[in-house]
């Protein structure tokens, strides 16, 4: 339970490697031992949303609603130590991804408030190159990071660190012949790297 002072918590939406049985669970653990965070339960998002996979089968949730389904994640209640810490695991200040409002509700299938609606925050892919990975996927998604989609996700300590995960994430993006051009606002390694140097 969230422990600190009077201080009114961020509610979070993770849908993810965040997630229990996920391999960044272990930070929300660490959380919740601290008394910096708080499990509220499964919810779904209101909206539909884009949820797909990027470089190392890493999820994003692409802020473009009315596509895709609507999300399964699980809500946190965070305090602002806390927040700092997934702020940081989520490369905000390095335009990996934006923290966001977003509405959920509770899943059908859980036993939470049924029909209530709330307005917390998400992490969304960063909008430099969210438009990109989602013609990436070929325009589709998934209602849920579950294992099947997860499988194949490699650890941010064993993936290549001659690269930023910006890099990372372009040339998982210039990969596909069929790519579009919208990953301009990425930096190309200097001089390009062959796409057979990293392993997708």
């Amino acid at each position: 339970m969230v422990t600190e002072g009077t201080e009114k918590p961020t509610i979070i939406f993770t849908y993810g490697t965040l997630k229990r049985g996920f391999s960044n669970h272990v930070l929300l653990q660490d959380m919740i031992a601290a008394g910096d965070a708080s499990f509220l339960g499964v919810y779904q998002t209101v909206d539909r949303l884009p949820l797909v996979c990027g470089p190392y089968r890493v999820p994003f949730l692409l802020n473009f609603p009315g596509s895709g389904e609507h999300v399964r994640g699980e809500l946190y209640a965070v305090s602002a130590r806390g927040l700092i810490r997934m702020d940081e695991l989520e490369g905000i200040t390095r335009a990996h991804y934006e923290r966001l409002p977003i509405k959920i509700r509770a899943d059908e299938e859980s036993e939470s408030e049924s029909g209530k609606t709330m307005e917390v925050e998400a992490y969304y892919a960063h909008r430099n190159y969210a438009e990109a990975l989602w013609k990436r996927n070929g325009e589709k998604g998934f209602r849920c990071y579950t294992e099947k989609e997860a499988k194949g996700y490699v650890k941010r300590k064993d993936r290549p660190q001659h690269l930023t995960f910006l890099e990372q994430i372009g040339i998982f993006i210039s990969s596909n012949p069929n790519s579009c051009c919208c990953n301009k606002n990425l930096p190309v390694p200097s001089p390009p790297l062959p796409v057979n140097v990293v392993n997708h």
